[in-house]
């Protein structure tokens, strides 16, 4: 047996192993060759430096030769387009693992054997109660899933001989220095957000589905958090200070934990559909419906979010959460009660409507959910070569094909 290497998670580690034998190498379609010798800089330090993480091992040792691809990614016993498809979900992974510890660390359940780490802000997660009573147990459940789809991409990556992820080269953003955080380095800025909610409408809307209008135009839901920068986290004790200003924060992450799950409810789906091996399949459509649950949990909350309105002391930007029951929203694009997908026109408008996920356009996923996170203000204060690496990372999984 050959060991591939000890895969670091919250639990302690464990050792990949896969047996002795020639391991064949997929042909890499020819859409996919043209990166041959542009991500030597950026594997050795997004990879490479996260060795601790992801499987020293697996980077001491070299694969057997017929897996070597050059400076490309290894993608091992899977197809090129497999692995890039899993290892852009494990970046993804990573990324939503790292803002769910920050509210977990201050809102959640935090420090214990699943979900380690923070001693919680006794204020903010009072805050985020007024959503619902068992928020702190959903942030924490939610970062745990969050952690265990991570760990699970990369070690199975590592059992097909496949290059895994690690983003830990950019753990570089200072993060809240309020109560109850850890005040470790980030990769994401939950402090600076910029949160489309048409989401709200778009899984109301009877008549229009993004796959079929790509035009259309949903309406946001909270339009002040549309526009300006918010805080969904307090940045310091200073901001728990005003209780109105601190139920805003609150009210600012109820609304972000939908907007990212709804995100990752379309990214799986869309992902699955490029899918050659029917394993690979399976992850794809194994965790997503994941992200859905967590997605119509946090959509219902969201709707409970008290009615508000503050002025950050910091930016001097407003925000108002409106009644969204009443004029000028109302009605059944905005009843807060209205959780489940209102069934749309699906694949034709000749076909009667149907109650799906959506969008689930395939074509160029992964390159717009870096645009989403990216426009969002995750991930404000990152270098250049992060985003170079995210979507390098995005281009190779658009550009998987379904090999017959």
């Amino acid at each position: 047996m050959r060991s591939l290497g000890v895969l670091r998670t919250l639990g302690g580690s464990f050792t990949i192993a896969f047996k002795e034998g020639p391991i064949a190498r997929p042909v890499r379609p020819k859409s996919m060759q043209k990166h041959t010798n542009r991500r030597s800089f950026l594997k050795s330090s997004a990879i490479a430096a996260g060795a601790a993480t992801v499987g020293v091992g697996l980077l001491a040792k070299e694969l057997p030769g017929s897996a070597k691809e050059g400076p490309e990614e290894n993608s091992g016993r899977l197809t090129p387009g497999d692995a890039a498809l899993l290892r852009f979900a494990a970046a993804a992974e990573i990324l939503e693992t790292d803002f769910w510890v920050q509210y977990n660390e201050l809102g959640g359940i935090p420090n214990t054997s699943e979900v380690p780490g923070g001693s919680g802000n006794p204020a903010y997660t009072s805050a985020l109660q007024m959503l619902d009573a068992d928020m702190a147990q959903y942030v924490h459940d939610n970062t745990d899933d969050e952690f265990t789809h991570q760990n699970f991409l990369n070690a199975y990556l590592i059992s097909k001989a496949a290059d895994p992820v690690s983003l830990e080269a950019f753990r570089t953003l200072p993060g809240s220095t309020a109560t109850g955080s850890s005040g470790k380095l980030r990769l994401t800025n939950l402090m600076q957000l910029t949160l489309d909610t048409s989401w709200w409408t778009r899984y109301r809307s009877s008549t229009h589905n993004p796959d079929l209008d790509p035009n259309f135009s949903f309406p946001q839901a909270i339009p002040d958090l549309n526009k300006g920068q918010h805080t969904a986290i307090p940045r310091t004790d200073a901001d728990t200070s005003d209780p109105n200003f601190l139920q805003v924060i609150a009210n600012t992450a109820g609304f972000h934990f939908p907007t990212i799950e709804q995100g990752g409810t379309t990214l799986y789906p869309a992902m699955a559909q490029r899918a050659t091996h029917p394993e690979v399949l399976r992850i794809l459509i194994s965790i997503g419906p994941t992200e859905t649950m967590h997605f119509q949990t946090w959509a219902d909350k969201a709707g409970n979010a008290p009615q508000k309105t503050a002025v950050d002391p910091l930016t001097g930007v407003s925000v108002t959460f409106p009644d969204l029951n009443s004029s000028p929203f109302g009605g059944e694009d905005f009843q807060t009660n209205l959780i489940m997908p209102e069934p749309c026109p699906f694949i034709s408008r000749k076909l009667p409507p149907c109650s799906v996920i959506r969008p689930t356009e395939t074509k160029d996923i992964a390159k717009g959910v870096v645009k989403f996170l990216t426009d969002m203000g995750l991930f404000i204060g990152q270098s250049p070569a992060f985003f170079a690496l995210m979507n390098d990372l995005a281009e190779d999984a658009d550009e998987a094909r379904r090999q017959l």
